[in-house]
């Protein structure tokens, strides 16, 4: 379908969403909300992709909401359910809400902080599981400074990522910070210099993508979000099952074979 707030495509079994508004620093909008949902949903149904990275057109990944937009705010909106989509029994209510769908996305989903992420912006980033950063990129939870409160969830989501102290220092200052510092405290996985960072994101995908059984992928994304949901023994009775069935798969035969055959893999994900 034609987007016209984002670029989407899929090569080489993955898929790629680009936020694409960068004469206002892809400054989050209705239509990009839409889009988004959808490309992510297009990549999850897809067979042939593995692997979604979400990333920014130009010198920013997204430096928050449209002013435009916020200013013209209907308190009604952010009320409204008129964004829900139909409620899924098989999986986790948490992930079913506006912007925390991403932990459902059976998927690695890659985050290419190429600039300016803030607000809205970090939200979705802090969604995706990984986040590599070029180490310009500076960061602000903004919410404090706009006269709003910790949005979509971020009040749990920040400190699962940085730890309780750390979230409560961005969200109440809503200072800048870059991206060694957000490196050190583990908001983001990799940073690189600006001009490397496209090469090194790519090519730890690409990994992934060639080289792991998407069966485990899925598997694994999905232990390790239940597990602010779990006691260790529940943790450990779901991967107890969950190994039964492993071991019954073809990607398991499949790791097994390429290994001692000394060839590249050929996973299916079955």
């Amino acid at each position: 379908m034609p987007y016209e707030h984002i670029k989407y495509g899929v090569e080489n079994r993955i898929a790629r969403i680009t936020l694409n508004r960068p004469d206002r620093m892809n400054a989050w909008t209705a239509t990009m909300e839409r889009e988004v949902r959808l490309a992510m949903e297009d990549a999850a149904h897809d067979d042939e992709v593995r692997a979604i990275i979400l990333t920014g057109e130009g010198r920013a990944f997204c430096a928050g909401a449209d002013m435009n937009e916020l200013a013209q705010l209907d308190p009604n909106d952010i009320r409204s359910d008129s964004w829900m989509r139909p409620f899924d029994m098989n999986r986790r209510a948490d992930w079913q809400t506006r912007y925390a769908y991403y932990p459902g996305i059976e998927k690695p989903i890659i985050a290419m902080i190429n600039g300016a992420t803030a607000g809205i912006g970090l939200v979705h980033a802090l969604y995706c599981d990984l986040r590599f950063a070029a180490d310009n990129a500076v960061f602000s939870t903004s919410f404090a400074r706009r006269g709003l409160i910790a949005e979509h969830g971020l009040s749990w989501m920040l400190p699962l990522i940085v730890g309780h102290a750390n979230a409560l220092d961005l969200l109440l200052s809503a200072r800048k910070f870059y991206a060694p510092e957000a490196f050190r405290m583990g908001l983001v996985n990799q940073i690189h210099p600006p001009e490397k960072l496209e090469e090194a994101t790519m090519a730890y995908v690409r990994d992934l993508v060639d080289n792991v059984s998407p069966r485990s992928l899925a598997v694994i994304k999905r232990q390790l979000y239940e597990v602010p949901f779990q006691t260790l023994a529940e943790a450990t009775i779901y991967a107890n099952r969950e190994m039964a069935l492993s071991v019954q798969s073809e990607d398991f035969k499949e790791g097994v074979a390429h290994f001692i055959e000394k060839r590249p893999p050929r996973f299916t994900g079955r």
